[in-house]
């Protein structure tokens, strides 16, 4: 049989090994290692430059609401208070009109030994009156003492009406006085310390009727609740000023005159 020619292939695969091996070993080293250059060609990782953080503005506050002020209306001035007063240590607030302000008593002349009435003091006797000079002013004055109390009061002449002295009352003006206790009590509903003022403001006008009118609303008969001490005091008072003024004009002493003052009150 006639051979037939072999293909490359198959004169490569028939080859003796050793042929092959040092093909493939000059294989190797006449091509150029594509990996090595690609290696060396790598570049040390640069390190990162620290970024420095810039601050960010702070943010601008948000502006104030705008309020607006209204403009003040103006307003009348409040009438002012009036004013606070005291009497004999009973505390005070601020107080209504009470009673209408001392009445001036009328044009007298007095003359001495007469028994008068000084509305704070209650009843006195002119001593005497004279003609004197104070800080370099001529005055004639009147002197009036108070033997209960010990006490000499000098009142200029021209200063005597406004003043409130004035001579004792009449017998006719004691009739409604005494009239007066008769009458059937009128005590406010109120609070007991402005109800004090009152009385005490009533004792102090000088005016008799109005004191009358005191020891008639503060005495108590039998079977009435008893009255306090408060009340005990300004009702002692009252009836001392009003029998001082009676006992003197029925010229008996005072006494007498307290004792006939109260049986006047309980009598029907």
């Amino acid at each position: 049989m006639s051979e037939k020619p072999k293909t490359a292939a198959a004169k490569k695969a028939a080859k003796p090994l050793n042929e092959t091996v040092n093909e493939v070993t000059a294989a190797d080293t006449s091509q150029p290692d594509e990996t090595a250059p690609e290696i060396a060609a790598e570049k040390p990782p640069v390190k990162a430059k620290p970024v420095a953080k810039v601050a960010k503005p702070a943010a601008k506050p948000a502006p104030a609401p705008v309020v607006e002020v209204a403009k003040p209306v103006p307003v009348a001035p409040a009438p002012a208070a009036p004013p606070v007063i005291s009497h004999s240590g009973v505390p005070a607030g601020p107080m209504r009109p009470m009673t209408p302000p001392r009445a001036m008593a009328k044009a007298e002349i007095f003359v001495d030994g007469d028994f008068v009435v000084y509305p704070t003091h209650g009843v006195g006797k002119v001593e005497r009156i004279a003609t004197e000079e104070i800080a370099g002013h001529t005055l004639e004055l009147i002197h009036i003492t108070f033997d209960e109390n010990r006490m000499t009061l000098r009142v200029p002449t021209n200063k005597a009406r406004t003043a409130g002295l004035r001579k004792l009352a009449s017998r006719k003006q004691f009739d409604d006085v005494l009239a007066v206790l008769k009458g059937r009590a009128r005590i406010k509903r109120t609070m007991w310390s402005r109800r004090a003022q009152e009385y005490e403001a009533k004792i102090n006008s000088g005016d008799p009727s109005a004191i009358a009118e005191v020891v008639r609303d503060l005495h108590r008969n039998a079977g009435q609740p008893d009255q306090s001490f408060s009340e005990r005091q300004i009702y002692e008072s009252a009836l001392d000023r009003l029998a001082a003024e009676y006992g003197a004009l029925e010229q008996i002493d005072k006494a007498t005159a307290i004792e006939r003052l109260i049986a006047h009150l309980k009598s029907e």
